[in-house]
């Protein structure tokens, strides 16, 4: 289903996270539950994963997550804002101890000239520290955008993952 690249970095988060004894969740727009499917994709992956939002309207990442509807109006939907807002609240959420948000424009429509297609906010939230954001302007298709996503979420996570060992 996903390419071996994006598999093999799967693998590596899981096995990462599963000896640090770390829980994850993901909380997604423009992915749809992609970086969740690709950590689900590999065997073993329920003694890691908590759970994945999949919140692809606004009212869903109200609803679901918490985000403040005056943070989607006063920033938009694919912002750097809503994307650590989406992280914190999946980790509200959650029993997870590590949560990455995406949210951007996959398109081919919906771009503008100051979000165009391709552009990509990726958050991270730990338990017990900082959240963390970076913004993405990733080219091609709407698929080639969205694998874009998913690797560079799994590297988020794999960067962002706390270093101690709970065990």
């Amino acid at each position: 289903m996903f390419p071996d690249h994006i598999r093999r970095l799967a693998a590596s988060v899981l096995a990462e996270f599963e000896f640090a004894g770390y829980m994850l969740a993901t909380a997604e727009s423009c992915t749809g539950g992609l970086v969740a499917a690709a950590l689900t994709d590999i065997p073993g992956s329920s003694a890691v994963v908590d759970r994945g939002f999949i919140t692809y309207s606004n009212v869903a990442k109200s609803e679901l997550l918490g985000v403040p509807p005056s943070l989607i109006l006063t920033h938009g939907a694919v912002s750097a804002e809503v994307a650590v807002a989406m992280a914190v609240g999946a980790l509200a959420r959650s029993k997870a101890d590590v949560t990455v948000a995406v949210t951007g424009v996959a398109g081919p429509g919906g771009g503008t000239e100051t979000k165009p297609v391709g552009r990509v906010h990726i958050a991270t939230a730990v338990r017990r520290g900082p959240a963390a954001h970076k913004e993405f302007t990733f080219p091609g298709d709407r698929t080639a955008i969205r694998l874009a996503t998913v690797e560079a979420a799994l590297e988020r996570l794999h960067t962002s993952r706390p270093r101690t060992n709970l065990r």
